[in-house]
């Protein structure tokens, strides 16, 4: 599971970079500034919780709990909900999209709750 995680949060770090070079490059005469805004957002979090599947993955090879996998793939769902949402609300301009971004959000809380319970108990 550990390596899993370790290239998931690899292909997440690459898709995020990308979308961010993507945003400021070729979407900026595109969309209005609130779109780009929630473009970016979408970048920003999926860059920093590409970090925290790849450092769950690297827990999970000195500790092998459930709570830390189930922080890593809490990580990995919220990306996709939480910046998928965020994309696509951008992208579209269909503000439904933004119903969907609080699950994601939530899921990032829980990542985060239990990648701290799965260290401290360990």
């Amino acid at each position: 599971m550990d390596r899993t995680l370790i290239a998931i949060g690899a292909v997440l770090g690459f898709i995020g970079v990308g979308a961010g070079a993507f945003g400021a490059h070729a979407l900026r005469a595109r969309l209005d500034e609130g779109r780009l805004a929630n473009w970016k957002t979408a970048a920003d979090y999926e860059l920093w919780h590409a970090l925290a599947t790849l450092g769950t993955g690297l827990a999970l090879t000195r500790w092998n709990s459930g709570p830390l996998t189930a922080a890593g793939w809490c990580f990995v769902a919220g990306t996709a909900v939480f910046s998928g949402s965020l994309y696509a609300l951008a992208w579209t301009g269909r503000r439904r999209w933004g119903a969907v971004t609080p699950v994601g959000g939530v899921l990032f809380l829980a990542g985060w709750a239990l990648l701290a319970i799965g260290v401290a108990t360990a």
